[in-house]
């Protein structure tokens, strides 16, 4: 069983991956990642309605990928560099177990 820190951490990680699941998001993620961009201006690139971007936006935004601000009548989104990093660090995490059961299968397999 999972104590509290751990379970908010797979929480976090768990709206990470649901966020990174889809395409669309990746997108957006990747183009406010280089720079501050309207909702709106964002809508314009999706063949998808305003609404569809905005809850793509939400999602993102719920995971703390990216954060919105506003200025005027724009909602400005941009993205969260560290909370990517913490993504990556996850997978790194990951990647460093499935290395370490490879490395303990070589090991079974060269005493044999």
């Amino acid at each position: 069983m999972l104590g509290p820190v751990a379970e908010q951490d797979e929480d976090r990680a768990d709206a990470f991956f649901h966020a990174l699941a889809d395409r669309t998001r990746r997108d957006i993620l990747r183009r406010v990642l280089a720079g501050e961009h309207s909702v709106t201006a964002l809508a314009a690139k999706y063949a998808m309605s305003f609404a569809a971007v905005q809850k793509h936006v939400a999602v993102l935004e719920k995971a703390g990928l990216i954060s919105k601000r506003r200025e005027g009548r724009e909602q400005l989104a941009s993205g969260d560099v560290d909370a990517v990093r913490s993504v990556a660090s996850m997978l790194t995490e990951l990647e460093d177990v499935w290395r370490g059961r490879i490395a303990r299968i070589d090991d079974l397999l060269s005493e044999e």
